[in-house]
């Protein structure tokens, strides 16, 4: 199933591979994907735990030691738990951003649905958010799960990327190619 997907290669795809494969059998991929969520969420949040799972400095006890703190504190147990003290385990927490996002994936593909990252000036509300879920879905042929980041730079408009496709219609790249056709006229 890995080599389907070229997001999901390497010890990072390993890594979620296994994992998917487990969660599968036992039944809990939803509940493994939100609970790894729920780890994401944090690792973005805190830049402690930042450091935490990237530095080599902490040995491989000092970060079981605190990951298991963050874990229990965060709600989170079970495969999702004892998975990710394995990778701590074995050295290689400095990936899970990395395992996760090839986590999602599988999870995706198995379900046949496709992620879009979408990045807007500003939030959609739910009609507009409907709308181009709605259009990505009639284009790609499959349910599609939005992750939607927000970025004021590129003044208005969107750019969404479903897999390997990028569709920019953004304000500031528009502005952009406009300003070097001008350099170039002139």
């Amino acid at each position: 199933m890995a080599a389907e997907d070229p997001s999901v290669s390497g010890v990072a795809g390993r890594y979620a591979t296994a994992l998917f494969d487990l969660a599968r059998d036992e039944k809990s991929v939803d509940a493994v994907k939100s609970d790894l969520d729920k780890f994401n969420a944090l690792l973005n949040e805190s830049a402690d735990l930042k450091r935490l799972v990237r530095s080599p400095v902490f040995s491989a006890e000092a970060q079981l030691k605190a990951l298991s703190a963050v874990l229990d504190k965060a709600g989170i147990s079970g495969i999702t738990a004892k998975f990710l003290k394995v990778l701590t385990s074995n050295r290689r927490l400095f990936a899970v951003a990395d395992v996760i996002r090839a986590y999602n994936a599988l999870v995706a593909n198995f379900k046949g649905e496709a992620t879009a990252e979408v990045t807007v000036a500003e939030a959609l509300n739910d009609k507009n958010l409907d709308a181009l879920k709605a259009a990505l879905k009639s284009v790609t042929g499959k349910d599609v799960a939005l992750n939607v980041k927000i970025d004021p730079s590129i003044i208005g408009g969107l750019v969404v990327k479903v897999g390997s496709r990028m569709v920019d219609s953004s304000l500031r790249t528009k502005l952009n190619s406009i300003k070097h056709a001008m350099k170039e006229a002139g």
